[in-house]
């Protein structure tokens, strides 16, 4: 679809299966804040608006909430309808999200606000939204302090071209409008450290393998970012020779309330 970024389109549409097994999971602190603080449950309805292969969407399943997935690649889209089933996936995008006016309780981005963080996207989840619903994000974010995960960013970083990448911080400028402040009550933060435990092919390589820009690169360039990557684990003491790994992450999360009652 034209409204999506093309590292997006074309990576993700190649690489489904290892975003799938190299993205880490969240941590169980997200769980009550899925409830407590958003909401969910049995009487709510959720979107998961840029849910990719489902890997957030099983949280919000297992809040008992209706869940509604809403992906553009078709090839990640597939994904989420084999694991998950009893979801329902509708292709559609932040431009045009396919649902009525008023329809949800909740709408969340997961891993996926930075892609699509525009005015535009904010009036059409302003739209979709119930007066009093919330608009959430959240993200795993590499704990770049630790040495050897910087130097798995220096690897990774001069391929991304014009990717919309989280720690730019472009998706803040949004959130910053008149639209949103007067669309939105304040947004909120929380913050929680997180590991992905796994071995280093789940937690580096398969990892590394699934950023959009990198699984959309030819096949050679991706060879090599795979090599740099091997050598970067043999360099490192606490990395060689490990059956399992536990690569830092802080999760951060965010949220703010549609104005309405």
């Amino acid at each position: 679809m034209s409204s999506v970024h093309d590292a997006a389109q074309s990576g993700y549409s190649q690489a489904s299966a290892t975003y799938r097994r190299g993205r880490p999971e969240y941590p169980a602190e997200v769980d009550s804040w899925l409830t407590a603080t958003l909401g969910l449950g049995p009487s709510a309805t959720v979107v998961d608006l840029g849910a990719g292969t489902g890997k957030f969407t099983r949280r919000l399943v297992a809040t008992g909430a209706e869940v509604i997935a809403v992906e553009p690649v078709a090839a990640m889209r597939a994904e989420l309808q084999q694991a998950l089933p009893q979801v329902k996936a509708l292709e559609g995008n932040a431009a045009a999200i396919p649902l009525p006016d008023a329809s949800v309780d909740v709408l969340v981005c997961a891993q996926s606000f930075h892609w699509f963080a525009t005015e535009a996207t904010l009036a059409e989840v302003a739209r979709v939204l119930k007066p009093g619903g919330r608009f959430a994000l959240i993200w795993n974010v590499r704990d770049e302090r630790v040495d050897w995960v910087a130097a798995i960013t220096e690897i990774i970083t001069p391929y991304e071209g014009d990717a919309p990448r989280f720690y730019k911080g472009d998706w803040r400028q949004p959130l910053q409008s008149a639209l949103f402040q007067q669309t939105f009550t304040p947004l909120q933060q929380q913050l929680w450290p997180h590991a992905h435990i796994g071995s280093s092919e789940e937690v580096i390589i398969a990892r590394s393998l699934s950023v959009s820009f990198i699984a959309a690169l030819p096949q050679a360039e991706q060879d090599k970012v795979e090599a740099d990557l091997r050598a970067l684990i043999a360099r490192y003491p606490q990395l060689r020779d490990q059956h399992e790994l536990a690569f830092p992450y802080n999760t951060e999360a965010y949220w703010c309330q549609k104005v309405g009652n």
